[in-house]
């Protein structure tokens, strides 16, 4: 370090000085410049890649709301849908109902008209029936009671004793 101090010369220290000002000069010009704006100019860049990231994210957020919106509106229309289809059921198994319960009581009333019908016919057949029998009874009755002439006088007078008392 005495070496350095003892071999000190001003001229040269004044032109170092003078070079490492004028470096420091043309390095400001010609280094310093484009770095500060190659640094400058990414900032930029940086700063708008962050804006736009930034705004992508607002627009992905609005977009997202948007699709909540449209999917709670598709599952309100969803719904309105499957409920007018359970009315619109609803109301066609009701009319069915109605219908079957109207065509039913309308066969069990043929039915029954049918069925009365019938009974009648059958009861006046039994009827017929009954009178036939009584006439073939009351024939075979008449039949062997005039075949005997005692039974025949009889039967006379007391006809004749039925007519007076009347």
């Amino acid at each position: 370090m005495e070496k350095l101090v003892n071999d000190f010369s001003f001229g040269l220290f004044f032109w170092q000085i003078i070079l490492f000002v004028l470096l420091l000069l043309l390095l400001r010009k010609f280094a310093w410049k484009p770095i500060l704006n190659a640094v400058n100019d990414r900032e930029e860049g940086i700063k708008d890649a962050l804006a736009a990231a930034e705004n992508a994210k607002k627009e992905m957020q609005n977009v997202t709301a948007d699709s909540e919106k449209l999917l709670q509106e598709a599952r309100a229309e969803r719904e309105a849908m499957l409920k007018e289809a359970r009315e619109i059921k609803d109301k066609m198994i009701a009319e069915s109902k109605d219908q079957a319960k109207a065509e039913g009581d309308k066969m069990i009333k043929q039915a029954q008209a049918t069925i009365e019908s019938e009974k009648k016919a059958a009861v006046a057949d039994i009827k017929n029936q009954v009178a036939e029998l009584s006439v073939e009874i009351a024939e075979k009755v008449i039949k062997e009671q005039l075949s005997n002439k005692d039974k025949q006088l009889k039967l006379v007078d007391d006809m004749l004793g039925d007519i007076k008392l009347n």
